[in-house]
């Protein structure tokens, strides 16, 4: 237990920048991919059209050459300085958003033709038919696909590590480099796995919870 114990104040820093990615990156990516996914069946051809765009270009682009294009490219274009922190929660989200599209525009093929064209019938405009009618139900259909999108969202923030965020993929370099350290790489390699394991396990408790609630609200 020295490994912990004896290095607290790093695992306090990886666990907390490990949950900010995390958090901050699956709220823009649930926001994105909402109106991405929202596009993806717009009746207008151009949002279609964008939509599609995005979410192939985004979708088919390795995670690490996102955060590249991010990390190393967002300075060229000489706009206001971002940390690395904050460039790959931009990265991870957008990437991610495309997933959260991608579920979601199932979900709204499973809600029946019948209640959009009854909304529209009379007088709601696009918008409020998404919001109002289509979407609630999408999301109640979709909660295990959804929860695993944010799960490997989770596990994709280790991908940070390589762009000097300090997060959990991190501490074994950080670690190892601090020869006052307790521990050895492969002991703290197996206590990331253990935290990852307990949040992917918190993750499936909120996926049940929600699953339960939203069946009995059917």
């Amino acid at each position: 237990m020295d490994v912990i114990f004896g290095n607290l104040d790093l695992w306090s820093q990886a666990i907390g920048n490990t949950l900010l990615v995390f958090l901050v990156g699956g709220l823009i990516a649930l926001v994105l991919g909402v109106v991405v996914g929202a596009m993806r069946v717009a009746p207008v051809p151009i949002a279609r059209g964008v939509g599609t765009v995005y979410v192939n270009l985004v979708r088919n682009t390795p995670l690490t050459l996102v955060f590249f294009f991010f990390v190393f490219g967002y300075p060229q274009l000489g706009l206001p300085e971002l940390s690395n922190t904050v460039l790959g929660i931009l990265a991870i989200g957008v990437y991610t958003a495309t997933y959260v599209a991608e579920v979601l525009r199932a979900g709204i093929s499973t809600v029946p033709v019948g209640q959009a064209e009854a909304a529209r019938a009379i007088g709601l405009p696009f918008g409020k038919v998404m919001t109002l009618v289509v979407l609630p139900q999408a999301f109640r259909s979709v909660v295990p696909p959804m929860m695993s999108v944010f799960i490997a969202l989770l596990k994709n923030t280790t991908v940070a590590a390589g762009f000097s965020v300090a997060e959990l993929a991190a501490l074994r370099a950080t670690i190892n480099d601090a020869p006052d350290r307790p521990g050895n790489p492969m002991e703290v390699l197996l206590w990331v796995a253990v935290v990852f394991v307990v949040l992917v396990l918190l993750m499936s408790a909120v996926q049940r919870h929600l699953e339960n609630r939203w069946r009995i609200a059917r």
